[in-house]
Formats: C-alpha cells, structure tokens, sequence
C-alpha cells in the first residue's frame, strides 16, 4: 500500500510497473504486487516462451526423468490469468531508456512504466570457441535441460567442466544413466570453493565411489572437435581427455547487456542500495542484484532459487511503501544439493569463511552439521543428511553469533 516520503507526504503507488524476467523472481515480483492491493497495470516480460518455471529440478527431477517438463511450472495457466497481466512472453528486453521510462523488446514493442523491475537473471558462462559444437552442453534453461537429458541417454564418454553444485549433481544423474563421467576443475578439491576443503573432499570421494573421475587442478584449455561434435577436451597442462559429450558448468554471468547506455549502475549485476532500488525508477530482483547485504560486509550477488524468491517480494513491498519508506533486504540464503543419497543444504555465507566446525556428526558418517565462522562470528551452516538438525542453526547464521566450540575441520 502507499508508504510515505523522506518528508512524511503521502506516495502513490506507480500507476504502470513492468516487470523484465519471467522466472522465479520476476513471478514473485507480480503476485507480491497483487497480494499488495496493486490494482494498477502490471506487465511481465520474459525472453522465454514458457510460463515462469522452476530450476533447480533441471538438474535433478527433469534430468532424471523423474519428472517431465509439464511439472516445472511454478503457477498454473489459470492462476497467471487471475494476476491480470499484459503478459509478453517470448520475446526479450534489447533497451532500456530511463528518460521516456520505456523499455524496447526484441519484436521492436516499447514498455512504458512508473516502476520497472529488472528480473533478467543470468546465463550460463560457455567457453570460449564452442559455439556450434555438437555434444557441448551448458545446463540453465528447460531446453538445455532436455537436450543433455537426450545425450545422456546414449551412455556417453562425459566430461563435465567445473565442479560447483550444478556440475556435481549432473554427474550423479550421469552416473545413475550409465554414462562414463569424467569431472575436470581448476579447484584442488570439487566444491571446495562452497564448502571448504574437509566438506568438498568427502564430497569428491563419494563420488569417485560411484564411478566418477575426477581431475582437480586442471583448467580446461580448449574443447576439441571433428566433424562438427566434440572429442573431448584439451588441458592446460598438454593431456587431453577423451569424450562423446561436454556439459559446460563454470558459473553464471548477471544478463545486463540490454541495459548498456540506460545510466543504470551495472557491475557484477545491477548495483542496488540496500532496499534493491537502483535509482531512476528502477528496482532489481533475483540472479542479475547486486546489493550490499547487511551482514555481509559488502555487495553480494545470489544464484539461489530461494533467493530470488523472497528478493522479489521484497522488492513488490517496497516499491508499494515507496521509497522514503522501503526496507534494507536482510536474507539468511538458503540453497540445497542432492547427490546419490546425500541431501546438502546450506544457510548463509560459507565462502568467505576463516573457520569450519563440526557441531554435530562427522565427515566419516557422511551425516553432520558444519558451523563456518568470518572474525568469531557464525557465517553460515552446511547439513549433510541432518535436514531438521540443519535449520536448527540458523537462528546463530541470523545473528551472526559467536562461534560456539566443536570439532575444527
């Protein structure tokens, strides 16, 4: 509802706000707003020709096959009817000028808006060279899903470049669809990066138990190719590793290109405030925010479906309180793994971390809660297997509390 300014007069809420991005985030914006009592105009634009749809199932339950494409939409067809919107799927952003308040879609459309939320998200990093390879595969979209889904069914000689969570649970559904897995990271230990050595270590051995290859401290210098499909890749150290297919998993890029020339701050993603207001009407969401987070120290920017999630309904809160009235986003993250028959969820921040304690279980059980600390304080907590015992600790994440004893990993 209407807020009020710096000087205590009433706001009005925007009578025309566009939401860019049809996912996780930019969905939440839209019911936020209706939830909010924003009877106004409300468009949501996305690149995709989908309904907003769930990711995190593309490399679990879709890639599996345990699920089929029918079951990602986050909200029925009937439910995104009853939101009211002017509803622009299939065709993406290209331009945005803040001076008209208007944003210009691919199909040469223009947007105008009082308020506009950017809700992009990223895109998957490729390396350099592999455009047009056959059997070279990145995992962000339903359709990048479905054809490795495709690929994997053949049994092939996988490499999978990168060992972060996306990369780690491909090759456990890799493994399950009886293809040949080979793990290649620059890391010295796979998920080291998220979760620390001792974590990543145990991590990297149940997977070698399932019949994964792993080769740490290896940067992938070129994917190689005959006939148009790749061969496998080349190392920077000379060795090359043989492969039938390539799944492409090095992290993400904010998609900010079509806001080049707008005056919006863009760095490692739209620079929000703390209330994720980048200035000049507009508001950010989801993968492509950069904000600086309270308890971090410093500007951040989250990939988790959580996230998006609670970023865009924090964004929807604040743009109907306005500005002199909008609130600092203040989240605990929260993302989950799964790999074989280990469930992994993470509270907080563990990168950043100068210390790691076992609190409960051990790393030889494979069943344990790990406590990380950043100068004495609780940073984040990570569960292996203890899912009730996990939430647990994440009142201590919220208050960056003192680290308590226990087992140092």
């Amino acid at each position: 509802m209407p807020g009020r300014g710096d000087r205590g007069e009433p706001v009005s809420a925007p009578s025309r706000i566009a939401v860019v991005g049809a996912s996780a985030a930019g969905l939440s914006v839209v019911e936020g707003l209706r939830r909010g009592g924003y009877a106004g105009q409300l468009t949501l634009v996305g690149a995709e020709a989908h309904l907003p749809y769930d990711r995190p199932p593309l490399s679990k339950q879709l890639l599996t096959g345990e699920w089929e494409s029918d079951r990602l939409p986050l909200r029925g067809a009937d439910a995104i009817e009853a939101l009211d919107l002017d509803l622009r799927l299939g065709t993406a952003a290209v331009a945005l000028d803040t001076d008209r308040s208007e944003v210009t879609l691919a199909d040469g459309s223009r947007i105008g808006y009082d308020a506009l939320v950017v809700a992009t998200g990223a895109a998957a990093r490729r390396l350099p060279g592999t455009e047009g390879i056959a059997g070279v595969h990145v995992l962000r979209t339903l359709e990048d899903a479905l054809a490795f889904r495709t690929e994997l069914r053949a049994g092939p000689r996988l490499v999978i470049v990168g060992a972060g969570f996306v990369g780690a649970e491909a090759a456990a559904v890799a493994r399950r669809a009886g293809a040949e897995v080979t793990m290649v990271t620059d890391a010295p230990v796979p998920l080291a990066d998220a979760l620390g050595p001792q974590l990543g270590g145990m991590l990297a051995e149940v997977h070698r138990e399932h019949g994964v290859r792993i080769v740490a401290g290896a940067p992938v210098e070129q994917v190689l190719a005959e006939g148009g499909r790749t061969t496998g890749v080349r190392l920077r150290d000379g060795s090359t590793v043989a492969a039938d297919a390539v799944l492409v998993g090095i992290g993400a890029r904010p998609h900010t290109s079509w806001l080049d020339g707008s005056g919006i701050t863009v760095g490692n993603g739209v620079e929000c405030d703390a209330t994720l207001y980048a200035g000049s009407g507009v508001w950010a969401a989801g993968d492509v925010a950069s904000w600086p987070h309270p308890r971090a120290g410093g500007r951040v920017r989250i990939e988790h479906r959580t996230n998006a999630a609670e970023q865009g309904l924090a964004v929807a809160r604040n743009i109907l309180a306005g500005p002199g009235a909008a609130v600092p986003f203040d989240p605990v993250p929260y993302v989950w793994s799964d790999q074989y028959d280990l469930k992994i969820q993470v509270y907080g921040r563990t990168r950043d971390a100068d210390e790691v304690r076992i609190a409960e279980g051990g790393l030889a059980d494979r069943r344990l809660v790990a406590l990380y600390a950043k100068d004495g304080r609780v940073c984040g907590a990570a569960g292996v297997n203890m899912p009730r015992a996990t939430r647990g600790y994440r009142a201590l994440v919220a208050d960056c509390a003192p680290f308590p004893g226990g087992e140092a990993v």
